[in-house]
């Protein structure tokens, strides 16, 4: 993310417990960049950092551990925001917690602006503009290809490449999800209007058939679930998607499922986190050819599909820091226009701004046959 900021001519200040490694940072890229020792997680020290009319970009994670003072201190200053989350469960608290102190302040936080949640945002709500107004239901799912392996349309994700093309802090980050608490965008009975409601991660999976290839993907807690309905009041559902182990997703899904009630106990809550700190491979980057796939589904009121996207990319990775290096310059322009509050990605820079940046990011619509559910 730094690289991208600094071929954008930006000149950012780099702020961390440790100016010695903020410092090193900065040397690694041959970059004169002023540094400021400060404690990351205590909100009133950040609070004296930042200004209004910053920008603030966090890398601060696990989030829901160490991310709030960041945010917070954004929020109470009338700064811009954008994080790398990939967890749920604090972009749901940043949009539900700091969105009336935000827009007070003339802020604008966007939180999980990365692979983590952009590209299903971006998919979700161009297919549903074009399924217009009899949309009612959008499903999301994020997968993995390679490229140099022929059609990467075609390519089917492996449990091998879950492991061979991620870090080990995502692997950790997705361990320790399976003790939290997620959500989804439903309606709680059938005679109630769709909301936000509690649910766990992996609760269902859902199946997409595109370019040919019929791909998994097991219910994760996203940013579509608050965004996309804010900008599409009409929706009765939302669901993401995570596609990444391939034939493994179901039976997954089905050990999830089945270990749930034992992940009710704060105790084994508490050791999973642990064990998720201490998996092998922390240290191993991720293979060099991996890409990125997401497609999303609009349906009406019956189920039935009407209208398809898919969008490729770079890795996970890369795009995560194109896509907040392009947040951050756009928001720090003086003529930039965005939502104040906390937003998903659509309704705070619009769609055809975030179309625009998503594709200086690397990340492009493809065709490809329809989707259909079974």
């Amino acid at each position: 993310m730094l690289r991208e900021l600094l071929a954008r001519g930006e000149k950012p200040t780099l702020a961390g417990r440790s100016r010695t490694r903020m410092q090193t940072l900065a040397d690694r890229f041959q970059a004169d960049l002023p540094v400021a020792e400060v404690d990351v997680t205590s909100t009133a020290d950040l609070t004296r950092l930042v200004e209004p009319g910053d920008v603030v970009v966090s890398t601060i994670g696990p989030f829901m551990r160490l991310g709030m003072p960041a945010v917070t201190a954004a929020a109470r200053a009338g700064a811009h925001y954008f994080d790398s989350t990939g967890e749920g469960t604090f972009a749901r608290r940043v949009l539900l917690e700091l969105d009336a102190v935000a827009a007070g302040r003339g802020a604008t936080l966007v939180p999980a602006f990365g692979y983590d949640y952009v590209p299903g945002n971006l998919a979700g709500a161009l297919a549903l503009t074009r399924a217009g107004e009899r949309a009612r239901h959008v499903e999301t799912g994020y997968f993995i290809t390679r490229a140099g392996h022929g059609d990467e349309l075609r390519y089917r994700s492996t449990l091998r490449d879950a492991y061979t093309l991620t870090t080990g802090g995502t692997r950790q980050t997705l361990v320790a999800a399976a003790a939290e608490d997620g959500f989804a965008y439903r309606r709680p009975r059938p005679w109630a209007g769709a909301r936000v409601v509690d649910e766990r991660a992996a609760k269902r999976v859902r199946t997409f058939h595109y370019g040919g290839v019929k791909r998994t993907a097991m219910t994760v807690p996203g940013t579509e679930h608050l965004g996309l309905p804010e900008v599409f009041p009409q929706l009765e559902s939302v669901e993401v998607g995570l596609g990444w182990l391939g034939r493994w997703t179901r039976p997954v899904q089905i050990a999830a499922t089945l270990q749930a009630p034992v992940l009710r106990s704060a105790k084994v809550r508490a050791a999973l986190a642990r064990w998720s700190e201490r998996l092998p491979g922390s240290q191993r980057e991720p293979d060099p050819d991996g890409r990125s796939l997401v497609i999303a589904v609009a349906r009406d009121s019956h189920g039935r599909p009407l209208a398809t996207t898919a969008l490729t990319g770079p890795d996970p990775y890369e795009m995560t820091g194109s896509l907040l290096a392009w947040g951050a310059a756009h928001a720090a322009q003086p003529d930039a226009v965005l939502k104040p509050g906390a937003h998903g990605p659509v309704a705070a820079f619009g769609l055809d701004t975030l179309r625009l940046g998503a594709a200086e990011a690397g990340v492009h619509e493809v065709d490809g046959a329809p989707a259909r559910r079974r």
